[in-house]
């Protein structure tokens, strides 16, 4: 068993106080025995969050950061035939203009149905295409694009840009591909034409948040992947991109109780078990290794307290 937990810390006072505060005693238990093994660390600001490094890493996929191919492998999951084009995932969102920047706001907050979805999709499908994009809907949040310029564009994930300034992510810096400067057009262009349209005036009538924008994310080729490698436990994502730091609380308690005592449960000698802890900059692999018994004893006197382990994700 892999037990891959993303979100599981975040670099604010507010999570570190959180953090220091959670009693975790399964997940006391397996850092008492586990062995900390593979660590990837990297910047808060690479395009690809620790969480999608080390699932890419799990399932053996050979791309940099930021080419990680999730749409590709998302669009074979919708039943949209991908071959061996390049896809990135055109997810629509709402982005909010503030007086000194402005945020993408969690697109599950559109709350968009599927019949609004297809209207907006196929509102914009000229647009797309007129560039020489494939375009397919998957679902109400799941677009795709196939475009040969995909094949190597880096792309930051959604996961780095909800409720953050966009701007940081879309910078086309000098010696960009080509790709870039294009979707930051259709970025636009998408803009003025959805602003009058049908869909928008109801939404907006109603109080809802109007489509405004895309977000372009996990370009590439398609990779084979084994599901069964890793179990991702997404529980503590929502209420920390919302900033809920109560319901960040409730959703470690429940992951304590359950998936870790699973886990717990489960760590014997000659089984592998395997925990992936994800913050904002950091993957930690802890696995269950041989040792003797003079190292589980000393080893126990050693380990670090679940907190600090948390904070320095």
């Amino acid at each position: 068993m892999h037990l891959l937990i993303p979100f599981a810390s975040a670099l604010s006072d507010a999570a570190s106080q959180v953090v220091h505060d959670l009693a975790l005693p399964n997940l006391a238990w397996l850092l008492s025995r586990l062995t900390p093994t593979a660590r990837d660390e990297a910047d808060p600001f690479t395009p690809t969050p620790p969480h999608e490094r080390a699932l890419a890493a799990a399932w053996g996929w050979h791309a940099e950061a930021g080419n990680l191919p999730f749409a590709a492998r998302a669009a074979q999951a919708d039943g949209i035939e991908v071959r061996d084009r390049a896809w990135g995932l055109v997810t629509p969102v709402h982005w909010h203009v503030g007086r000194d920047h402005v945020t993408l706001v969690d697109p599950n907050a559109l709350a968009l149905t599927e019949v609004e979805s297809r209207a907006a999709f196929h509102a914009v499908r000229d647009l797309f295409e007129s560039e020489g994009f494939t375009l397919a809907w998957g679902a109400p949040l799941r677009w795709y694009a196939a475009h040969e310029s995909l094949a190597d564009l880096p792309c930051a994930s959604l996961d780095r840009v909800i409720g953050r300034n966009v701007e940081r992510w879309m910078r086309v810096e000098p010696g960009a591909r080509p790709g870039a400067k294009l979707v930051r057009r259709l970025q636009s262009e998408l803009q003025l034409l959805l602003y009058p349209h049908a869909i928008n005036t109801e939404r907006e009538a109603r109080g809802a948040l109007t489509i405004n924008s895309f977000w372009l994310s996990g370009c590439g080729r398609f990779q084979p992947a084994d599901g069964s490698a890793v179990v991702i436990d997404d529980t503590l994502r929502e209420p920390l991109l919302a900033d809920d730091w109560a319901a960040w609380a409730d959703a470690w308690h429940a992951l304590d109780a359950g998936p870790l005592m699973q886990l717990r449960a489960a760590v014997s000698p000659g089984r592998q078990s395997t925990l992936t802890l994800c913050g904002e900059r950091s993957a930690q692999r802890f696995e269950a290794l041989p040792q003797s018994l003079l190292q589980r004893v000393s080893g126990r006197w050693k380990v670090s307290p679940p907190h600090t382990v948390l904070e320095a994700l």
